[in-house]
């Protein structure tokens, strides 16, 4: 039974992590280095991520600063940064690119927010689902006659904990994202 109440918790665990991870993707005023966590560059034949091929600083609030480890690749960066469904406009002096984080409209913000509680929605789910598994392992090990049924209300009992947990932790994050992209 505790083999089965690990694995729930690792896997909701690894729900939550993804949403942060998500998250992170979501564009803010504020200018921040996961904001390009997703872009991907052409190197040398095959496709990487960013933060490899250079490093990325924030400059101030809203200007990003991201410096190619190679000349070269500068045309190429500020190609993909721009090509990145992220709507930024990089520009370059040198071998420095500087990525100004545009101002977000009203509209851009709710946009955002309904993507943030889209992605909640989906943690949550997963959240939930990862509770259906382990229910069903237990009613599978009363079956075989491996615990009795207090032991298995018990084990239910302990994953709808671990449950509302996590599904409390995804709505602290939501909460916390929607106040972030409220900020003017």
């Amino acid at each position: 039974m505790e083999d089965i109440k690990k694995d729930a918790a690792t896997r909701m665990k690894k729900s939550v992590e993804m949403l942060h991870a998500n998250f992170n993707k979501i564009r803010t005023g504020r200018a921040h280095p996961s904001i390009l966590d997703a872009v991907t560059v052409d190197y040398y034949g095959g496709e990487v991520p960013l933060n490899q091929v250079a490093s990325i600083n924030v400059e101030d609030a809203r200007t990003l600063t991201v410096s190619p480890w190679e000349g070269n690749m500068v045309p190429k960066i500020e190609k993909a940064i721009m090509m990145s469904d992220l709507g930024l406009n990089p520009s370059s002096a040198g071998n420095v690119i500087r990525v100004p984080m545009p101002m977000l409209t009203e509209e851009t913000r709710k946009g955002y927010i309904k993507q943030a509680r889209s992605e909640a929605e989906t943690a949550r789910v997963a959240v939930r689902n990862v509770r259906r598994d382990a229910n069903a392992s237990l009613k599978t090990r009363l079956k075989d006659k491996d615990i009795s049924e207090d032991d298995q209300r018990l084990g239910e009992e302990e994953i709808q904990k671990l449950t509302d947990k996590h599904i409390a932790e995804i709505d602290k994050a939501l909460s916390s994202k929607e106040d972030d992209l409220m900020k003017v």
